[in-house]
Formats: C-alpha cells, structure tokens, sequence
C-alpha cells in the first residue's frame, strides 16, 4: 500500500532567486555549461539566507539548482517539438527537456565561484542557464563519483549543438571599446550567439535581424553566409539599455 494518495498536492516554497547575465528568456543556452562567461548570483531569502544553511557548501566546484520555470505556462501537452529536432518532430515531454513540462521544474548543473555571507547569503555562479527573477527551489552539491556518466545515452542530442563563428560590425566594436567589460562582454556575446538563438523554423531565413537582451545591453544580430567560414553570426549594433 503507498503511503500518498495520487490525488495529493505539495507545496514548494523558493529557498532564493537568480540575478545573471540574462534578463530575458529569448537567447539564453539551451543547457547549462555551454556559456561559461555567463555570470549568476543565487541569492537566499529568509528563513534559508542564513550562513548556516550554507556551511561546508565552499568544499564544492559545482552545485545542482532546482528551479522553476517561472515564464513558461502552466499547461502542458504530453508531446513536445525539441528545437534540436527542427521544431518540427514531436517527442514524449518526459523524453525531452522542454521548459513546458508538468510542475515546471528545471534542474541545472553549474560552477560554484564563491559564497558571499555578508549580508544574508549569495552563491556566486558561473555557466549559468537561468534568467534574471527565476525561483530557485533547492540546491544540492554535484558528486562526479556518482553522477557523471561518461558513456551514457543520449538520444536525439548525441553531440553539444554547433558552434557559429561571430563577427562584430565596427559600430559593435566601438560599443565595445567604450566598456569596461569590453573583453569580458565579447566572450559572452561570442560563447551565447555563436549557438545561433535563433528559433529552429527560422534556420533558413538568413540575414534577417534579430535583438537579445544581454546584461545592460540590447544586441542586435543576424546569419550570414561568408565565404569559407559558412554561416556567420554577425553583430550588427551593440546599444545600451535606458
């Protein structure tokens, strides 16, 4: 006999929230890890903001979030079109890891840089896949004793996606220039577009223009094809938020 009914509810309150490089879902890497420039910070709300709550915690390179996927929609369809598939092939919501899935939980791996406990507590982060407000729900310390699978399955996604070579536009290099991040933000932009954000049904619609959001800045980019290199991913404009 189970304990728990089917039919039963839990509640699950945010231990915390994210504050990183990405104030909007369009672009963000489809995994974790894939964008190691991308910067976090974990933040604990009260009661779990206590530095007890993280003691020993720093003996760790890297933790698992449990977060919820706070802009995706309730509903959900048992079936789901990867964008790895061409956003055209439907596979099982539990074969996949689509953002539209029952109780919209996520799970994601990433590098623990340092604790901050001087004011409540933040863990810092790094090759994060988490926007800017998303509720954090739980954190646990990764052990690659037991949980990395070397050669383990991978279904429809054998291979990390393609990378694209970026280009940036001299009126992006001068955004650039006048940074004080200029290096650092290159390196973001380079490691995130390089993956082509784009939606899947867009793949053949070269040159058209597209907007994303990173940090403080608006970028502005399109595909192009270039002699030699292929498909390009090239920065027009770089402008600064109001």
């Amino acid at each position: 006999m189970h304990d728990i009914s089917i039919n039963e509810s839990f509640t699950i309150n945010p231990i915390g929230y994210i504050e990183s490089d990405y104030p909007d879902k369009f672009g963000i890497p489809r995994q974790p890890g894939l964008a190691t420039a991308a910067k976090a910070t974990l933040v604990l709300t009260p009661p779990f903001n206590t530095p007890l709550s993280v003691r020993g915690l720093e003996a760790f390179s890297h933790l698992w979030i449990s977060f919820i996927f706070h802009r995706s929609p309730e509903e959900w369809a048992p079936l789901v079109r990867p964008p790895r598939l061409g956003g055209n092939k439907k596979i099982g919501v539990f074969a996949s890891r689509s953002t539209h899935r029952p109780n919209r939980l996520g799970l994601s791996l990433v590098e623990l840089v340092g604790i901050d406990t001087h004011n409540g507590v933040s863990l810092l982060l790094k090759g994060a896949d988490l926007m800017t407000g998303t509720p954090v729900v739980d954190i646990k310390p990764y052990l690659p004793w037991t949980e990395a699978v070397p050669n383990a399955r991978s279904g429809f996604a054998p291979a990390p996606p393609p990378f694209y070579p970026v280009e940036f536009s001299s009126a992006a290099e001068t955004a650039l220039a006048q940074r004080a991040d200029a290096s650092d933000l290159r390196r973001l932009i380079t490691q995130v577009l390089g993956q082509d954000p784009r939606p899947a049904y867009h793949q053949d619609q070269l040159e058209r223009e597209y907007g994303m959001q990173l940090r403080d800045v608006n970028i502005r980019f399109q595909v192009q094809q270039m002699p030699e290199l292929g498909n390009v991913v090239y920065i027009i404009n770089i402008q600064k938020n109001n």
